[in-house]
């Protein structure tokens, strides 16, 4: 397995780090679970037309890799250090014959809990990015995203999809419509550049954020419970 350490320097602008790893996201997916979290399955489409239907036995014999990287919230949250364990997205890519496609053209990512995100390919196939089945040495618990999640580094954490269910390649901008209000959402989400939505500057969007992230960190904890324990 190779190992990559993504190096760890100051946070990026408007970020703090937390000790904690909270269950988080947009507070209608609270209570929505994938409904086989044990067994990893993903769909593989381009064009419209299906490529692959990715299974156990297929995923074990991609090329793995380990990868140390921060995970940032973009309402201001930090994790620092993830030790997260998978196969690189550009290699997925490229054993699937996707990785020459168009750089500009749109990747989306679908959650079996109903959520969705994309990305353009020319991200997607960044070093860093990594379909993650392993969180810090164990398998990738219920809370963040089992059986199969995208982790990519350089963007907000809305963009790495938890629950990971199909992949859809070369989509074109026009027709994805994100999964909630455009404010919210920016077509790339890079950390660096602050790009937490739209019509707003990063910096203005930090102290609308701040004050959700125990409240809703609390509810995704709670709904988490009650699925785990229903009597």
């Amino acid at each position: 397995m190779d190992d990559k350490a993504v190096e760890r320097g100051p946070l990026p602008p408007g970020q703090h780090a937390i000790a904690t790893f909270p269950r988080f996201g947009a507070t209608r997916f609270a209570q929505r679970f994938p409904p086989d979290p044990s067994t990893l399955r993903l769909a593989v489409s381009s064009g419209g037309v299906p490529v692959a239907d990715v299974g156990p036995d297929a995923w074990s014999a991609l090329p793995r890799r380990r990868q140390v990287s921060d995970f940032h919230c973009v309402t201001t949250w930090t994790r620092r250090g993830c030790v997260w364990e998978g196969v690189g997205f550009a290699d997925f890519a490229a054993a699937l014959g996707l990785a020459g496609g168009d750089p500009a053209r749109l990747v989306v990512l679908h959650a079996s809990d109903g959520y969705h995100a994309a990305l353009p390919l020319g991200d997607l196939l960044a070093d860093d990015v990594l379909l993650a089945d392993r969180l810090d040495g164990a398998a990738l618990p219920l809370a963040h995203g089992a059986p199969l999640r995208l982790v990519a580094p350089a963007h907000y954490g809305y963009k790495s999809v938890k629950h990971l269910a199909a992949l859809t390649f070369d989509v074109d901008s026009e027709a994805h419509r994100a999964p909630g209000p455009r404010f919210m959402i920016h077509p790339r989400g890079r950390v660096a550049l602050e790009e937490r939505g739209q019509g707003f500057p990063g910096w203005f969007l930090r102290y609308a954020y701040r004050p959700l992230i125990a409240p809703t960190a609390a509810r995704f904890a709670r709904a988490l419970a009650r699925y785990q324990s229903p009597d």
